[in-house]
C-alpha cells in the first residue's frame, strides 16, 4: 500500500522540532519525543533508517543538518516513503534557491506549510513536480545569498497542466532550430574463463534524449526489438522482415511514454519533456556481441619470477574503434618490478592496486594487440600457497556500436504547426563489470 503517513517532522541535529505536520489522528503529538529518546539519544541514527517503537514505525533521513522523520501507524511502503522525502527536498530546494538546511526552514515556515498541504493529502503523496506547483504556488522563498536567481518563465495554464496528461512539459516553448538528440548507451557485463568461454554475460542499456522542440510535439520511436517488429507485421498483415531482432528484458520507461499505446501497438510514443531526460532502460541476456576477447597466459618461473602474456582481440567492425582501453592484470603483492613488451599502447606496474596496467588510447576493430611482461617478485621465507587469483579487468568505450545489436529504425516527430526537425542518433558501448579469469 502507499505511504499513508500519519505525521512528518523536521528536526535539527539537537532533536528540536523545526516544523511538523499531522495528517492523521491515529498518532499523538508526542511521537517525536519517542524518536528523540529511543533513537537520537541512543546514537543509533546511522544503523537503520527504519525503526519501530511501540505500534508506530519511524522512517527518517538526514539532509544537511536536518532530519526528516515520517511516522506511520500501519503497514506502509518504505521505498515510497523515502522517494517522497527525496522528491520533497528537491521541491524545497527549487523554491529556496538550491539550499535546504535549518536556516532555510526557519526562513520559510509559511511556504513550507503551504507546500506540505499540497504534496500530501491525508498521508498520501500527491504531485511533487516543481514545474507544476510553481504555477499556482507563486510565493518565492527566502533564497540563500549564494544561490542564483532562476530565469523568468511565462506562466502557462495551470489547470491544464495539473489535470491534463502532460505535466512534465510546459506550453509555449519555441526554438529557432528544432532538434532531437538520441543516445543509446550500453554497459557490457562479462565473466569469461581463462580459455575464452563465456561464463556470464548481459547488457544493461538506457536511451537518453535531449529535445529542443517547439510546441507540444508527439514523438514515435521504433526499435528493432522482436515484439515491436512482430506487432508491426501483424498490424500491416505482412511477414516480419529478415534481420536481427532483439529481445528486451526488464524494460522501464519515463513517465512521458504512453503505456496504453505501447501495450496495444508495441511502439514507444511520447510527448517529451523539454531538455535532457532518460527515456527508457532495459537489459539483454541473449545474443550479446562481445566487443573484445581477452586470452591471458600467466606462468610462474620459480619463486621470484613470473611471465604474463595477454592477447586482446577486437571483435567489432573494422571501420570502428574503441577509446580509452585499459586492461588491469593483477599480480602478487610482493611484486618488485616488471618489464614490458607491447604491440600498441603503454604498460606499467601500479603498486598501489597491485596490477599491471596496459592502456591503449585507440583500438581499431578486427585487430589484436599483445602484452608480454616479466615480473620479478621479492623473495619471502613464507612458503607460497595456492590461492584464487583475481580476474583481469577491462575498461573501454566503443562509439557507434551496441553489444545488444539494438538499433533505431525510425524516430518520427509530429507537431500541429508542421515544422521540420533534425534528428541525431548516437550509439556507445562501455565496459561494465568486464572480467576475465586468469
Amino acid at each position: 500500500m502507499p505511504v499513508a503517513a500519519s505525521a512528518i517532522y523536521f528536526l535539527n541535529l539537537r532533536g528540536d522540532v523545526l516544523i511538523n505536520r499531522l495528517y492523521r489522528d491515529d498518532v499523538g503529538g508526542n511521537m517525536v519525543d519517542a524518536f528523540r529518546m529511543h533513537i537520537m539519544q541512543t546514537k543509533e541514527l546511522g544503523t537503520c533508517p527504519v525503526r519501530q517503537i511501540g505500534g508506530c514505525s519511524f522512517f527518517y533521513m538526514r539532509i544537511s543538518n536536518v532530519y526528516i522523520v515520517i511516522v506511520v501507524s500501519t503497514n506502509a511502503n518504505v521505498a515510497c516513503a523515502f522517494k517522497f522525502v527525496v522528491e520533497a527536498v528537491a521541491l524545497f530546494k527549487s523554491y529556496f534557491g538550491g539550499a535546504f538546511d535549518e536556516d532555510a526552514i526557519r526562513n520559510n515556515f509559511v511556504l513550507i506549510y503551504e507546500l506540505l498541504d499540497e504534496i500530501m493529502d491525508f498521508g498520501y503523496p500527491q504531485n511533487l513536480s516543481p514545474e507544476i506547483l510553481k504555477l499556482y504556488i507563486t510565493q518565492e522563498g527566502v533564497r540563500s545569498p549564494f544561490s542564483s536567481k532562476p530565469s523568468e518563465r511565462p506562466a502557462p495554464n495551470a489547470t491544464l497542466q495539473v489535470t491534463g496528461a502532460v505535466g512534465w512539459r510546459r506550453e509555449g516553448l519555441a526554438y529557432k532550430k528544432n532538434e532531437v538528440f538520441l543516445d543509446i548507451v550500453e554497459s557490457v557485463n562479462l565473466l569469461m574463463s581463462s580459455k575464452g568461454s563465456v561464463l556470464r554475460c548481459d547488457v544493461t542499456g538506457k536511451i537518453l534524449m535531449k529535445c529542443f522542440l517547439s510546441g507540444m510535439p508527439d514523438l514515435k520511436l521504433g526499435l528493432n526489438d522482436k515484439i515491436g517488429l512482430e506487432k508491426e507485421a501483424q498490424l500491416k498483415s505482412r511477414p516480419t522482415k529478415s534481420g536481427k531482432t532483439i529481445e528486451l528484458d526488464d524494460v522501464t520507461f519515463h513517465q512521458c511514454v504512453n503505456l496504453t499505446r505501447f501495450n496495444s501497438e508495441k511502439t514507444v510514443s511520447f510527448v517529451p519533456p523539454d531538455g535532457e531526460f532518460e527515456l527508457m532502460k532495459y537489459r539483454i541476456t541473449e545474443g550479446v556481441n562481445l566487443p573484445f576477447r581477452v586470452l591471458p597466459t600467466i606462468k610462474d618461473l620459480g619463486r621470484t619470477r613470473m611471465e604474463v602474456n595477454v592477447k586482446v582481440k577486437s571483435v567489432f567492425g573494422a571501420k570502428m574503434f574503441a577509446l580509452g582501453v585499459v586492461i588491469k592484470v593483477p599480480v602478487p603483492k610482493q611484486t618488485a618490478k616488471a618489464s614490458f613488451q607491447v604491440t600498441s599502447g603503454r604498460a606499467k606496474y601500479n603498486a598501489s592496486i597491485d596490477c599491471l596496467v596496459w592502456k591503449i588510447r585507440k583500438f581499431p576493430g578486427q585487430t589484436e594487440s599483445t602484452m608480454s611482461a616479466e615480473v620479478e617478485l621479492i623473495t619471502t621465507m613464507v612458503e607460497k600457497k595456492p590461492s584464487t587469483k583475481p580476474p583481469i579487468q577491462m575498461e573501454f568505450q566503443v562509439p557507434m556500436f551496441t553489444a545488444s545489436g539494438l538499433r533505431v529504425r525510425f524516430l518520427k516527430v509530429w507537431e500541429k504547426s508542421g515544422y521540420n526537425t533534425v534528428e541525431w542518433v548516437r550509439y556507445i558501448t562501455k565496459a561494465g563489470s568486464y572480467e576475465i579469469r586468469c
